[in-house]
């Protein structure tokens, strides 16, 4: 992220309104841009990392890992900081094309599709809970192992189920524990992922 001073002084207000908190460093910065980004700074709590999520997000993200996202909004949002750094291919289900189905959502269907031609990638659901629940099927049919999984849709039927599922498949994931969630947290999200992995070597790795 490019950084103004006003986005200087925003942080400081969220730093000091957050206060003491448990979090890591790392889990930390995610949570004040996700907050930084919705103003919203129940997040503080509703941001859930499993075991080895910002290091397998960080390792994909060196190694350019294909990101493959929901929809243009989520695209739209972490194109500056993926240009800006390490260049990683991103594909969005939405603009992928598919037969005409009637059992699936076209976004369920589309990154089904590329999550098969792609299936250590980077998957970024910011707003569709039917593409999280394709994933997570794949995934139990032991045809995908993705890198990681960033998962904030919001939702009321199903949704929950398909993050413990999510939970219990035992890849890298970060996820809301509510219903709350959107592409703009997704994007956050990915934003401080990117700008954590390039500080540590990203930079290094390009002077090689």
């Amino acid at each position: 992220m490019e950084w103004h001073v006003t986005d200087a002084q925003s942080l400081a207000i969220i730093d000091r309104e957050i206060g003491d908190h448990v979090l890591s460093p790392a889990e930390y910065e995610i949570v004040r841009r996700v907050i930084y980004a919705t103003a919203d700074f129940e997040y503080k709590t509703l941001i859930s990392f499993s075991e080895r999520a910002l290091q397998a997000a960080a390792a994909a993200l060196a190694a350019r890992t294909t990101i493959v996202v929901d929809i243009p909004l989520v695209q739209v949002g972490i194109a500056y900081d993926i240009q800006n750094t390490f260049a990683n291919p991103v594909y969005c289900s939405m603009d992928t094309l598919t037969r005409p189905q009637k059992e699936k959502t076209r976004v369920a269907w589309g990154i089904e599709t590329l999550a098969k031609r792609y299936p250590e990638g980077i998957f970024v659901v910011g707003q569709a809970q039917t593409a999280l629940t394709a994933l997570v099927d794949l995934i139990e049919a032991e045809e995908i192992r993705p890198a990681l999984i960033v998962a904030t849709p919001p939702g009321f039927i199903e949704v929950d189920a398909a993050k413990e599922r999510l939970q219990d498949s035992l890849i890298p994931h970060i996820t809301i524990n509510n219903r709350k969630g959107n592409a703009v947290v997704a994007a956050a999200i990915v934003g401080g992922l990117v700008d954590l992995a390039w500080q540590a070597f990203g930079q290094d790795g390009n002077e090689k």
